[in-house]
């Protein structure tokens, strides 16, 4: 019986060397192109699948002579014959096509297999009248009944990047939030961020209709099965369609569809950030905002995406013109029309209780069910500003996900149901982010305060500032 290791090749040191040069010479002659490799053995059994943003030099970096694959996949250098790829059109693509070849294939080296469970999937609940689109790493909950499942995937930070990508296409809502056809309540229902920055149609709020919605995730079933050239001309004859029969708002949904699918490669720049309000200089010391929250996400133990962030802030002087200020971040980005200033009305040197009155005020709707929470929370101060916020929050029937706060000088952390501070490396990306998060709102509301002590200083009437509470 042929085992792995009766099946491995047996040679001297020459040649397994010409092996790999010859395996070298035919990997630098694949396209330039996003794609998928298959690595084989002498049998013509897969031994490996990978993924690629260029076929040829990730495919020819294994047979290069410095290599070193690791203790895991080394060995498998020592089996390989030949190879086979699946040219993609994107690595989004790519990316799937590996997923559903690593499902189908469990070759011996996608040692991620060993335990699906413990791996990523891409579910989306198709029975709900609004479907949601969520990564688990639980395909059997029984909460995911019925629902499609993709996957297992091998790297979970690039599926969820995908995911991101794919919500400005298609704008599907990845909230748990159960919500219902008809439902008198939804037009009173306020949406999240991603609404206000285009990634999500806000089925929680009736902003589309059931059937709008559908077609919407039907699209995004669609693009795991076909190419983008074939979504692409099934987008353009809906829009014809649409465009025919006189539903122009619905032909410039499907236009913006278009436009976002042909963008899907693109990379963040200065210039998309204008489009959304973002302030690029408060996060410029940090090189990849989206790892900060990823390691933030890590460090806290958290298992759900943290997309929205929201700190709060005091600022007074003496006691005089307490203001607080609320700031957004969306996917490790500030987000200017989610800022918020509040004048505190209720006390004047009085820093728990400010926190206090201005939690209130800002989660009202959120705790009695009308809008969302925020994934993440962050309050500026120790564990006595973190414990006034929990008192404000224990007076709502709903409750935040996540709530911590980020101490001065030392830095530290600490989280909602723990006395034990959370203690950071200084160069730590998602450490950095609260950094960041909490100066920006440091410096918001400051700049209130400031302009509330000017204006009394000198006796100025002035008008209210754009987003006072």
């Amino acid at each position: 019986m042929l085992d792995g290791q009766s099946a491995s090749i047996q040679e001297d040191a020459l040649g397994r060397e010409l092996r790999l040069r010859s395996l070298c010479e035919k990997a630098r002659a694949l396209p330039e192109t996003p794609g998928v490799y298959l690595m084989k053995d002498t049998l013509g059994r897969v031994l490996y699948v990978g993924k690629a943003l260029r076929l040829c030099d990730r495919v020819s970096s294994y047979f290069i002579p410095s290599t070193d694959l690791g203790a895991r996949k080394q060995p498998m250098l020592d089996r390989v014959v030949d190879f086979d790829i699946v040219p993609c059109e994107s690595e989004w693509e790519a990316l799937f096509v590996e997923a559903r070849l690593v499902k189908d294939i469990h070759p011996p080296f996608n040692v991620a297999l060993q335990d699906d469970k413990t791996f990523p999937y891409l579910a989306v609940t198709t029975r709900e009248d609004f479907p949601t689109v969520m990564i688990t790493r639980h395909p059997t909950d029984p909460r995911l009944k019925g629902a499609r499942l993709f996957g297992p995937f091998l790297h979970g930070p690039s599926l969820r990047h995908a995911v991101e990508h794919l919500q400005s296409v298609f704008r599907f809502r990845t909230c748990d939030l159960a919500i219902l056809d008809g439902d008198p309540t939804l037009p009173r229902f306020r949406p999240c961020l991603l609404h206000a920055i285009g990634k999500c149609t806000a089925p929680c709020a009736a902003k589309i209709s059931k059937t709008e919605y559908r077609e919407d995730v039907d699209r995004f079933l669609r693009f795991f099965v076909s190419k983008r050239t074939v979504m692409t001309r099934e987008l353009e004859a809906e829009m014809a369609q649409a465009s025919s029969v006189m539903n122009f708002e619905r032909a410039a949904v499907l236009r913006d569809q278009l436009k976002a699918l042909a963008r899907l490669d693109h990379r963040e720049t200065r210039s998309d950030d204008s489009d959304f309000n973002w302030q690029p200089e408060v996060t410029q010391f940090i090189q990849d905002p989206m790892a900060g929250v990823r390691s933030l996400q890590r460090a806290l133990g958290i298992e759900t995406p943290l997309r929205c962030m929201e700190a709060i802030d005091i600022a007074h002087l003496q006691g005089g013109e307490t203001v607080g200020s609320k700031v957004a971040f969306i996917d490790g980005r500030p987000f200017k029309d989610g800022y918020r200033r509040f004048r505190v009305r209720s006390v004047s040197n009085d820093d728990y209780s400010a926190i206090r009155e201005v939690v209130s005020r800002r989660y009202r709707d959120a705790g009695e069910g009308q809008e969302l929470y925020p994934d993440l929370i962050l309050i500026d101060g120790g564990i006595g500003q973190l414990n006034a916020a929990m008192e404000a929050f224990q007076g709502l029937r709903v409750q935040p996900p996540f709530v911590i706060s980020l101490a001065k000088k030392e830095e530290l952390l600490y989280r909602m149901g723990s006395s034990e501070p959370l203690k950071l490396g200084r160069e730590h990306p998602g450490l950095k982010l609260c950094q960041a998060i909490r100066d920006e709102a440091h410096r918001f509301a400051q700049h209130y305060h400031h302009r509330l002590r000017e204006r009394a200083l000198l006796g100025e009437r002035k008008k209210k500032p754009k987003g006072t509470r």
